[in-house]
């Protein structure tokens, strides 16, 4: 009979705490309580339980030429331009460094096969934390894109999706608008929250209500999209402007305008975010806020790469700043 191996998950069920609370006490974070310290201890000798080797080398220096990118399947991947443009990125810093790239699909559920690549590259934490949390504290070399992690201590590099919601939502006040409507990212995403929060805080400065009516809770889906334009159109006080936290929705919205003999940007303001090149070649040049997806991309390959040779020590927490792409999607309000 094969003996099962203990992994970290064991060890905080049995000391009754969290991967993260165990993942510090392997690290020596200072900061966790000592009785927590001594009880994880315990639980890490009474299973036996020793982290990955293979990480722990890893972590000390270059053994293995190749990086992996683990990312959320979803509906599409291979379609989408923000997937795509990571990718590309990556895929771009691992040959200007000659490393070889893993690419690993998950929903969290399955296992990562860590030993086959030298540091790791999540984009974005969504169902696979624990992942996340089990690389930690194995000592793997790794690195979160678009998410600001504040819980977990792990190397980082994300955009200002605050920043940029704030700046598509003030061009618009700016133009005059007052009837301004949004339709979200995923909520569930820390992307779909901050981009709602900042549309919030430009309103609020600028003393504009943005009533129910005017917010659909999306998921970056044009289906989503559809739906929330087919809504603020068949309002008796319909918006005139509308900010979408992602292009595809923005582009759909254009769409359905136009299906409904509504004139973008005489009658309709549409803006977006990502800069996704697609919005070039529509019925108007769609105007967006541009995140630097290539370049976060390219940057985390250079800083794995950096903590598996031993020459980046320290964690590395990057938030790059997004501009606003202006095209002919926007105008003043006609009335």
């Amino acid at each position: 009979m094969v003996e099962k191996k203990i992994s970290i998950t064991d060890v905080a069920r049995k000391a009754g705490v969290s991967i993260t609370t165990v993942s510090r006490v392997l690290n020596k974070v200072p900061t966790v309580n000592k009785e927590i310290v001594q009880r994880v201890e315990g639980a890490i000798s009474d299973m036996k339980f020793k982290p990955n080797p293979t990480a722990q080398r890893l972590a000390k220096g270059i053994q293995n030429t190749a990086v992996g990118f683990v990312i959320p399947g979803y509906p599409g991947i291979f379609h989408s331009f923000y997937a795509v443009e990571l990718m590309r990125g990556i895929g771009h810093g691992c040959e200007t460094l000659r490393l070889d790239l893993i690419f690993h699909i998950t929903d969290g559920s399955n296992p990562l096969r860590s030993n086959f690549a030298g540091g790791l590259i999540f984009a974005d934490i969504i169902e696979n934390l624990p992942q996340v949390q089990t690389a930690v504290a194995e000592g793997m070399p790794c690195l979160v894109i678009n998410h600001i992690v504040k819980d977990l201590q792990v190397s980082y590099i994300a955009v200002d999706n605050v920043k940029g919601s704030f700046m598509a939502a003030e061009y618009l006040v700016n133009l005059g608008h007052k009837r301004i409507a949004t339709v979200t990212g995923n909520m569930q995403t820390q992307a779909g929250i901050d981009r709602f929060e900042g549309f919030q805080k430009a309103l609020k400065q600028h003393n504009i209500d943005c009533p129910t009516e005017y917010v659909h809770k999306g998921d970056y889906s044009r289906r989503s999209a559809r739906q929330a334009a087919e809504r603020f159109f068949s309002l008796e006080n319909p918006p005139t402007a509308i900010f979408a936290a992602s292009d595809d929705m923005a582009m759909e919205i254009v769409s359905v305008s136009m299906e409904n003999g509504i004139k973008v940007p005489e009658d309709i303001s549409i803006i977006g975010f990502d800069d996704n090149p697609a919005g070039l070649f529509g019925p108007v040049g769609l105007t967006t806020i541009k995140q630097p997806l290539f370049t976060m991309g390219e940057e985390a390959v250079r800083v794995v790469y950096e903590i598996m040779t031993g020459k980046q020590k320290g964690l590395v927490h990057k938030v790059l700043a997004p501009d606003l792409i202006v095209r002919e999607s926007c105008a003043q309000p006609s009335s």
